[in-house]
């Protein structure tokens, strides 16, 4: 398990990230969001060691980050960092080759490697004739050709297409599987939510929440209801405590305390077959936005 404990950091002055604490797990894809300026890429390149932190500590199945431990990272990050006149095959071999493979696993690992991401039929073409989204997936292959341990990835899936995204996330939920740890941040709200089991929302320097998806959107979930019936609803209307957002006969979606909208469904069941009762939760983009919303009334107000 990668675990990051009290990470401060500042620049010129200006501290930018605060007490950062959280951890991700071996065999899940963690998501890391945040908005533009949030310390996403600050946090990532402490991990990598390529900056340092000013306190606090890392630690990888509890014991300190060395240079050896480092050495099984994979990292893409947010830029380009590739030769562009180079041929992406020739290049991830060439990376898979720095990681001490012999050049006959190597070639072949970066072949593998780049036909799982859709690549087949650009192996020999050098890097800058290449369209952004699939350039993008030869970082994602240089992050991969070691299988790494623990990976590192910065917005890995910007510039793909949703087919492009269903070939990435195959190939990171296989390292996974494999007992990988992966980190990833993203703006792509709903690609994250649907790839992540385990969220971490960082803003302004500071973690907001981490957890479970599932957990998350319980946590954040706003006391709505929603109850179907074959029966007559018109009846809610009347329940004291009770606010309506939408009712037709056999629908209703209300605002309540939970002990009210319980109230709800035991009359319903006497009323007629309850064919749902469900709280609804929020998406990550609502709870996103939740925080965003905090933000800015904190400034509205200073």
């Amino acid at each position: 398990m990668l675990q990051l404990h009290d990470i401060c950091r500042s620049f010129s002055g200006k501290q930018v990230l605060h007490d950062v604490s959280f951890s991700a797990r071996p065999g899940q894809l963690t998501g890391f969001v945040g908005g533009n300026g949030a310390g996403k890429t600050t946090t990532m390149r402490i991990i990598l060691g390529v900056l340092a932190s000013d306190s606090g500590t890392i630690t990888l199945d509890g014991s300190p980050l060395t240079a050896t431990s480092r050495s099984r990272f994979g990292y893409m990050p947010a830029e380009r960092g590739l030769y562009p006149k180079m041929k992406i095959a020739e290049q991830i071999t060439y990376l898979a080759r720095l990681h001490g493979f012999s050049k006959e696993d190597a070639t072949q690992r970066a072949e593998n490697l780049l036909v799982s991401l859709g690549l087949k039929d650009r192996l020999t073409d050098a890097l800058e004739t290449l369209s952004t989204g699939n350039q993008q997936r030869v970082q994602i292959a240089a992050a991969l050709v070691h299988e790494p341990d623990v990976l590192i990835l910065d917005e890995p899936f910007s510039g793909l297409d949703p087919h492009a995204v269903d070939q990435v996330l195959q190939v990171l939920t296989e390292r996974a599987d494999a007992g990988a740890t992966v980190l990833f941040s993203s703006h792509q709200l709903d690609v994250v939510e649907r790839l992540c089991n385990e969220l971490v929302i960082i803003g302004d320097g500071k973690i907001l929440d981490a957890g479970g998806r599932e957990d998350l959107r319980r946590r954040h979930g706003s006391l709505r209801y929603e109850l179907t019936s074959d029966a007559d609803l018109s009846w809610v209307q009347t329940q004291p405590g009770v606010l309506i957002d939408e009712i037709t006969p056999e629908r209703v979606l209300f605002q309540s305390e939970e002990s009210q909208a319980h109230a709800v469904l035991t009359e319903a069941v006497k009323r007629g077959t309850v064919k749902s009762f469900s709280p609804i939760l929020p998406n990550l983009s609502e709870i996103f936005r939740e925080f965003t919303a905090d933000k800015t009334d904190e400034e509205a107000a200073a």
